[in-house]
């Protein structure tokens, strides 16, 4: 089930907030627990064993760590940590750990190993790390071990981030797995952020990313330049409607229900260096990694080298994270390498003098080249696809730039670049500053609501029942 369906938005959002609101309070944890694992069922069913197998382990294991203290603290972390990355590489890496042995002896002798072929649950990824910073954050002392069993399994297993986050520190809602309030005002910003969510997804990504998926089945040498970056182009933009509206549906959603989760975005195509992208894109990853990797290995503390050296283990662990495939490891180290560059002395020192706009322009090809490693199917299509966006290599039958765009679908595109900039808030800042007082309030609400009122009848006037495209960070 996606959040993006008729069958959730019409059917398993409204009886869950029924039944949520009826309830009293003291069970309201277990409603959302029961139905979060009939979510997750309803598309995974075997996998929801392994997440209740997770739950009740990590339940007793970070009660153990609060018990534990000196070594015994330390081997008790150990133990629980190593269990959950034992569990994510099974499941995640095997066949591609075994695929690149296989390799390996393919120089030696003719036997291979063979390929468990296991089926990856769904957001595995998220959910793993999920657990592993309340471990660690039990173990450090920044949190109590929770003592609730129904709140513990909400942490892990509550529905609006369960399959594609944001990433929750378990010390950023530990008191509201105890106790929430909620009010209308939560509703109604919850249920404005979910449609905003919904209409990135059906009205920008999903048809912004058809002429992507065009561009991207065509063999790499039958792309002219112009449409080769075209595709890379989509590609940027879908990939960032589609995860930024998962993640404000999430947000949306748990609002709703008296949480406040973090925010995910903060318009990343508008940074000026990749160090200000990263602190924009997918904010509760690269936190999650700041805090739990980079800085634990020393962060900037000891030289530049041992900082290049914790940012390239941060990187190619963050590629890694996205998936078992090198592409995504190149990913990753294309990204590390600009952060590193960014550090040196005298490229610093050049940004610091550089115009706004052309660093934005440089920001802007270097994560254009990077999502074309993360789209393309393996490493060589995508070294493929790069030569031809920058004019390498023989083409034949060259698609015409043109391709699947037509007007509307240019001008939808040029809409979506002006709204990944940070435009709105500015002009909703000037809105308001023009029509201060209560008449002016009044309008801005209904302005609010007629736009929200639209784009939720458009966003269902799209839905084909069950047939929507899955959001892209579903596969990680």
């Amino acid at each position: 089930m996606v959040f993006s369906s008729l069958t959730f938005v019409c059917l398993f959002l409204p009886a869950t907030v029924t039944i949520y609101f009826l309830s009293p309070s003291r069970y309201r944890n277990l409603v959302l627990v029961v139905v979060s694992m009939v979510f997750y069922a309803w598309g995974a069913p075997l996998a929801l064993l392994l997440v209740l197998f997770l739950i009740v382990a990590n339940f007793h294991l970070g009660r153990q760590i609060d018990l534990s203290s000196g070594r015994g603290r330390h081997i008790a972390v150990v133990v629980a940590v190593s269990l959950n990355l034992l569990v994510l590489i099974f499941f995640k890496y095997a066949d591609f750990l075994l695929t690149n042995l296989n390799e390996v002896l393919a120089l030696v002798s003719n036997w291979r190993v063979p390929l468990p072929k296991i089926a990856l649950p769904l957001g595995i990824s998220f959910f793993t790390f999920h657990i592993i910073s309340y471990l660690v954050d039990v173990y450090r002392g920044s949190v109590k071990a929770q003592q609730s069993p129904s709140a513990f399994a909400l942490y892990v297993i509550n529905f609006p981030q369960l399959i594609a986050g944001p990433i929750i520190r378990y010390r950023q809602i530990y008191d509201q797995l105890q106790f929430r309030i909620v009010r209308f005002v939560d509703v109604d910003a919850g249920v404005c952020r979910f449609t905003v969510g919904l209409a990135k997804k059906l009205l920008v990504a999903d048809p912004i990313g058809a002429i992507a998926d065009q561009v991207f089945m065509v063999p790499p040498g039958q792309l002219t330049t112009g449409t080769a970056w075209l595709g890379a182009i989509s590609y940027g933009l879908q990939i960032y409607f589609d995860f930024s509206g998962y993640s404000d549906m999430a947000i949306g959603l748990a609002r709703i229900f008296g949480f406040r989760f973090p925010e995910n975005f903060n318009y990343p195509y508008s940074a000026i260096s990749m160090q200000d992208f990263w602190r924009r894109w997918h904010i509760t990853l690269s936190s999650w990694f700041r805090d739990y990797v980079y800085i634990p290995l020393g962060g900037n503390r000891h030289g530049p080298w041992k900082t290049a050296r914790n940012l390239w283990i941060v990187f190619v662990l963050a590629g890694a994270w996205h998936g078992a495939s090198w592409n995504f490891i190149v990913w990753g180290l294309w990204h590390g390498l600009f952060l590193w560059m960014e550090r040196l002395g005298p490229v610093e020192s050049m940004f610091t003098r550089s115009p706004p706009l052309l660093r934005h322009g440089y920001v802007t090809f270097v994560v254009l080249v990077s999502w074309v490693f993360f789209r393309s199917p393996d490493l060589g299509f995508a070294l493929h696809y790069l030569a031809r966006m920058f004019g390498f290599g023989a083409v034949d039958n060259g698609l015409p730039l043109a391709v699947g765009v037509s007007t509307p679908m240019a001008i939808l595109m040029a809409a979506a670049f002006c709204v990944s900039l940070p435009l709105w808030p500015r002009l909703r800042a000037i809105s308001e500053r023009m029509s201060a007082g209560h008449v002016g309030a009044i309008a801005i609400d209904l302005t609010r609501a007629a736009l929200v009122t639209a784009a939720m009848v458009l966003s269902l006037a799209t839905m084909e029942l069950e047939q929507g495209n899955p959001f892209i960070y579903f596969r990680f």
